[in-house]
């Protein structure tokens, strides 16, 4: 029953993002005679709106989360298919298409098999709501759901150059860039098989995982997410060094992270697990390194 419930719950989440889709969709048509750049930007600020909204109507903010890794995907197809209908994609367009999706598909399947309902809401969101009181609806509207999406769509700006303006011959900086943008999904997925299972065997709810790539990094997991935007700012780049200022992408990522994301990570573990103080002794807080001895 309780399955059935969640699958329930699980089709009504999915049809929100639909209908955020149709949306982005309906506004990129009004707007069309703009410049793809802004089309992407509008009709993603729409569906960002829509997903917000539905947050709010089920007083859950959590139905964000799922659009970090929904939205590049969309984005980044729907500039390949300007480039397919002008002048067909290349080999090298067609790597960077399918690298995106890999790393969608993979975020968002994480995500999902994690999924506990709508009712369940991420401790970050709950703490906000704690602290800020009526005022919520605002945090929630822009540090929440707005900045993420400014976010990770000036970190989908290299894209552009990469699949539309752009050079498309094949270069050696394309080539590191597909192998920092593969390391990266690779570093992500083992980081986050190896936690579940970790999670699933655990003995003690406060247990700390320190085995496999979690021995070597506190948080090799946020370490490949940020890898994988250096890689895509790295097309960009090879597709024309006057796209330089695409890094803006990437560094908003690697500061979201380094300085919000794994702060309140590193705050809570320390507060709930009082021997994670001798880990941050002992592992590397991003950058894996070999751990220091006892």
């Amino acid at each position: 029953m309780c399955d059935k419930y969640l699958k329930k719950e699980f089709a009504l989440y999915t049809s929100v993002y639909l209908l955020a889709l149709l949306i982005a969709v309906i506004i990129g048509y009004f707007v069309r005679d703009l410049n793809p750049v802004f089309i992407v930007f509008l009709a993603d600020v729409a569906a960002t709106l829509v997903v917000y909204t539905t947050g709010r109507i089920f007083h859950n903010a959590s139905f964000y989360d799922a659009y970090w890794s929904v939205a590049p995907p969309v984005i980044a197809l729907f500039w390949a298919l300007i480039t397919l209908h002008k002048d067909g994609l290349s080999s090298l367009q067609v790597i960077i298409l399918i690298l995106v999706f890999i790393w969608g598909i993979r975020l968002t399947y994480n995500w999902a098999r994690q999924w506990q309902g709508m009712k369940h809401e991420d401790w970050r969101y709950r703490d906000l709501r704690t602290a800020t009181g009526k005022w919520f609806w605002l945090v929630e509207l822009i540090g929440v759901d707005l900045m993420p999406t400014v976010i990770v769509f000036m970190a989908c700006w290299p894209l552009y150059p990469a699949l539309v303006t752009g050079s498309k011959s094949f270069g050696f900086l394309d080539v590191i860039a597909i192998i920092v943008t593969a390391g990266a999904i690779g570093i992500e997925t083992v980081a986050d098989r190896q936690l579940m299972q970790f999670n699933r065997k655990k003995q003690r709810p406060d247990e700390i995982m320190t085995r496999g790539l979690w021995a070597f990094s506190r948080h090799p997991n946020y370490l490949g997410e940020i890898m994988f935007w250096w890689g895509t700012f790295l097309f960009g780049l090879a597709a024309g060094l006057h796209y330089w200022w695409t890094i803006i992408g990437a560094l908003s990522v690697t500061l979201l992270f380094t300085g919000i994301s794994i702060p309140l990570m590193e705050k809570r573990n320390l507060t709930r697990r009082p021997e994670y103080a001798g880990i941050v002794e002992k592992i590397p807080l991003l950058l894996p390194w070999f751990p220091k001895a006892n």
